[in-house]
């Protein structure tokens, strides 16, 4: 049924938004998740999980089954017969049941049953791995035009430069050397905006391939103005209100995240599978019923059947207890080491939770620091482009507020992504769909 949303979903966007020539994150999404070979392994693996169960099912029902024989002879006392003459045939029918296995068949069933869910469960933790994938991938592209656009905006810049430096120079204002520095800047800036074109290029490249499109189109801008207010709160946030927030997405991880649900049910499959062994003790009994339903030969005819028939009961009792004792000792090592696998994911996603809201902390403050210094920044180039137009500022000073403020835009643009990127990294462990609800959750007091 999902799949199914998606495709529906994919014809919305290709209706909507791809001939608008515009997409956004919420688009790309599902683009990338319908194109993801990963995600749709995972969905062949739950299927083929799900038709082993139905196989198991089967297997423990009655079997029914039909047999039929035919015999004809050639050779009698050593005379040569027409094996038409001799022509025998007899049809039957035979229903056979396992009686009791010692609950075997439950436990084993219950197996697999395990094992399907374990199968949703990857292909849920590959849904949210395609999801971080697009996301980082989308703000790449953001960013890479971003700081193209930074770039040439240098350039421009550069490019002002050295015509007023040409004129100044051809009327003595400045002497050689300030000239040639307005050169070297140029060329500078020309070969960092070759380089931003390539970044870009790689990016926007890689985007496609996630999602698939191959025609032309323009990425939405994030309004990083919606996220002002968690901005703010996490950049102030105390040692008590971080130790708060960490318990309450411990508890929606450990409730939901995919990982640590595969893990738990790992430990169920080596407890069913020790119970399993130990049952291989108790004896086997089967039963089965047969008749022969018709009789035919070429002497005498169909014979009318006799209506008799037969039923076995037969039961296997394991004696090579040495056998089982090492299979039981086997079944509990394995037991062990998925409590132990366990132990080691759920300590190893409280390091990665810890870590993804540290990270948090660390980029919300990073943004509205940078913010802060772009505007210091954009001022002061302001303030030295202006002295260089009226002859008081040298090729050095505009260089270096140049780079100063290039720099500050894109410092700015990385922290501002890598904040959006930790939001993404967070709700992907605690497995939350809805980024309003992650949002509304770090704002909660």
């Amino acid at each position: 049924m999902k799949r199914v949303s998606l495709l529906i979903s994919l014809f919305l966007i290709s209706w909507l938004g791809i001939n608008a020539q515009t997409i956004n994150l919420e688009q790309a999404r599902l683009l990338a998740l319908a194109n993801s070979r990963s995600l749709a392994r995972h969905e062949l693996a739950i299927h083929n999980s799900i038709l082993n169960e139905r196989s198991h099912f089967y297997s423990i029902l009655p079997q029914i089954s039909a047999d039929y024989r035919a015999n004809m002879n050639f050779m009698r006392d050593w005379e040569f017969l027409n094996p038409i003459d001799t022509l025998t045939a007899s049809v039957g029918f035979s229903i056979s049941q396992v009686i009791f296995q010692g609950g075997r068949s439950f436990i084993q069933r219950a197996i697999r049953g395990i094992t399907t869910e374990s199968a949703r469960k990857a292909a849920l933790a590959e849904y949210f791995n395609v999801l971080d994938v697009i996301d980082n991938a989308y703000y790449a592209v953001l960013e890479a035009a971003a700081a193209l656009e930074a770039e040439e905006s240098s350039l421009q810049t550069a490019v002002l430069s050295l015509s007023m430096a040409e004129v100044r120079q051809m009327t003595g204002m400045i002497n050689q050397g300030e000239y040639l520095r307005a050169m070297v800047d140029k060329e500078v800036r020309e070969n960092s905006l070759n380089q931003a074109r390539r970044n870009f290029s790689l990016s926007l490249a890689r985007f496609r391939t996630l999602t698939g499109i191959t025609e032309a189109v323009e990425l939405q801008q994030i309004d990083f103005s919606e996220y002002d207010d968690v901005l703010t709160r996490l950049a102030l946030i105390t040692d008590e209100e971080a130790d708060r927030l960490y318990k309450i997405f411990w508890g929606i991880l450990a409730e939901s995240n995919p990982a640590l649900a595969t893990a738990a049910l790992n430990n169920q499959t080596a407890e069913l599978s020790l119970s399993n062994v130990i049952r291989t003790n108790a004896p086997t009994i089967s039963a089965s019923v047969s008749s022969s339903i018709l009789n035919y030969s070429t002497a005498d005819g169909f014979e009318t059947p006799s209506g008799t028939g037969r039923v076995t009961i037969s039961g296997t009792i394991p004696v090579d207890f040495w056998v089982m004792n090492n299979q039981i000792e086997t079944s509990k090592n394995a037991l062990d080491r998925t409590i132990l696998g366990f132990a080691d994911t759920e300590s190893s996603l409280g390091q990665e939770l810890q870590n993804a809201l540290f990270n948090l902390f660390t980029q919300a403050s990073s943004v509205l620091s940078s913010r802060r210094s772009l505007e210091i920044t954009e001022r002061h180039f302001e303030f030295v482009m202006e002295r260089y137009r009226l002859s008081q500022g040298s090729v050095s000073d505009l260089n270096e507020a140049t780079t100063l403020f290039i720099n500050s835009r894109n410092s700015l643009n990385r922290t501002s992504f890598a904040f959006l990127q930790s939001l993404s990294r967070l709700r992907s462990l605690c497995a939350l769909d809805d980024e309003n609800e992650l949002l509304r959750i770090l704002l909660s007091d």
